[in-house]
């Protein structure tokens, strides 16, 4: 388990490969992860639509990050962070490819658990 959000970044961060997702914490209810990102883009046309909501921060780097129902990108850099609403269609435009770039996220109070009144 990581005990430092910059330590430990994977061999493909380093070589520009693959994003990488590290779980930090995962319990009912709420899941915290550590992305690590290298000039990765969500794929054209995708948009990610999730069941939980998402409190994401941008720790280090820099990221464009758009939401459906707006016109223009948000640039995000160290220190920016935003709540996701479940169901908001969203999608990650750029991350920096000069830099490595370090998001924290945090994914709670999924809507199928609430919708049936189970405790997540």
């Amino acid at each position: 388990m990581l005990s430092n959000l910059f330590s430990g970044l994977p061999v493909t961060a380093s070589a520009q490969e693959n994003e990488t997702f590290d779980a930090l914490l995962n319990i009912p209810g709420m899941r915290i992860e550590r992305i690590v990102s290298t000039g990765q883009a969500s794929p054209p046309d995708f948009w990610y639509c999730q069941t939980q909501s998402e409190w994401v921060t941008v720790l280090q780097g820099s990221a464009g990050l758009r939401m459906e129902n707006e016109t223009q990108t948000r640039v995000m850099h160290a220190g920016d962070c935003i709540n996701i609403p479940a169901l908001c269609k969203h999608r990650v435009e750029w991350t920096a490819a000069n830099e490595i770039t370090i998001w924290l996220a945090v994914h709670y109070g999924d809507i199928e658990d609430q919708s049936t009144g189970e405790e997540s």
